[in-house]
């Protein structure tokens, strides 16, 4: 099946071959950008600003049109006001390029005063919670960030206004943005600092319209459930731990850097790991030959395409 999109995308095509219908709502999902004054490098030689330019460059040129930015903690890597000023100059032009919200969520290396005073345009030491509807959908952003530390956890404050926000279903469903991912992790030292005392964060989601969980901080990307609810974990853009050692030492290495898509439809959320690095293809087909499947009937592309060669 061949559709113009009617949502204001210009100049695209969607091309489906699937059951499927198109998302209702894309999400790009990115975590730990870790962010320097003066364009420093992280331990001296990590380029954080090349991980996220690379990435927003990609998702420029190749998906065009997103309805939401979320950055899930770790803006800056020391929380320096010269780091926000320099990743919101980076991020901000091209979330307008795509046509997409902005939410920027704090991470334990993340400071309140500069952060909210850049990124949210008001000052304050308190927990930074927010809500945004795009369209139907809900997406809350949660501080999950004790001061002075490492580990995180939510408030009696916080977790009351989470249960009264959520008394009142959104029309397409709830998505929770934090830092601190409820999950247990194969890096042993990560959880030291770890999201503490879950099971009270579980106890308000538990029977709400909340759909899926959005974090960070792990630097790799990884999936669970908490509380019978999809947990997302998006990887870096800056470094990867490698969660194979874990269990005896932590390994930081600059490669395999990645982010995330969230597609929403109506009855399920769909997310896909994207790498920020491409690379040449081994294996291709070109958009002619998808174009010239588009024009065939279903039985003509199940010959052409599914069956298997003799």
């Amino acid at each position: 099946m061949i559709s113009e999109s009617s949502d204001g995308w210009e100049n695209r095509t969607v091309i489906s071959f699937s059951q499927y219908p198109e998302p209702d709502y894309t999400l790009v999902h990115l975590s730990d950008t870790h962010f320097l004054a003066d364009h420093g490098r992280l331990f001296g030689q990590v380029d954080t600003d090349r991980g996220l330019r690379r990435a927003l460059d990609r998702l420029r040129d190749e998906l065009g049109r997103a309805d939401l930015i979320v950055i899930t903690g770790d803006v800056a890597d020391r929380g320096e006001p010269d780091a926000y000023e320099r990743v919101a100059a980076v991020v901000e032009p091209a979330a307008a390029e795509l046509g997409a919200e902005l939410l920027w969520v704090m991470g334990n290396h993340d400071e309140r005063r500069p952060f909210s005073s850049r990124l949210w345009g008001t000052e304050t030491d308190e927990p930074l919670d927010r809500t945004l509807m795009i369209g139907g959908l809900r997406v809350i952003a949660l501080d999950s960030t004790v001061p002075g530390y490492h580990h995180g956890e939510l408030t009696d404050d916080q977790l009351g206004r989470l249960a009264a926000t959520l008394a009142e279903p959104a029309p397409h469903g709830t998505i929770l943005a934090l830092h601190h991912p409820p999950l247990p992790t194969r890096v042993r030292l990560m959880g030291l600092v770890e999201l503490r005392a879950a099971d009270r964060l579980a106890e308000v989601i538990t029977g709400t319209d909340v759909r899926a969980i959005l974090a960070g901080h792990l630097h790799y990307s990884t999936f669970g459930t908490f509380a019978g609810i999809p947990v997302s974990v998006a990887a870096a853009s800056c470094y990867t731990i490698d969660p194979l050692p874990g269990e005896r030492r932590f390994d930081g290495v600059d490669r395999n850097h990645a982010f995330s898509l969230v597609d929403v439809f109506a009855d399920r959320i769909v997310h896909s790991v994207v790498p920020i690095d491409s690379a040449e293809p081994v294996s291709a087909y070109s958009a002619d030959y998808v174009a010239e499947l588009a024009a065939m009937t279903p039985a003509e592309r199940d010959e052409a395409f599914s069956r298997k060669a003799p």
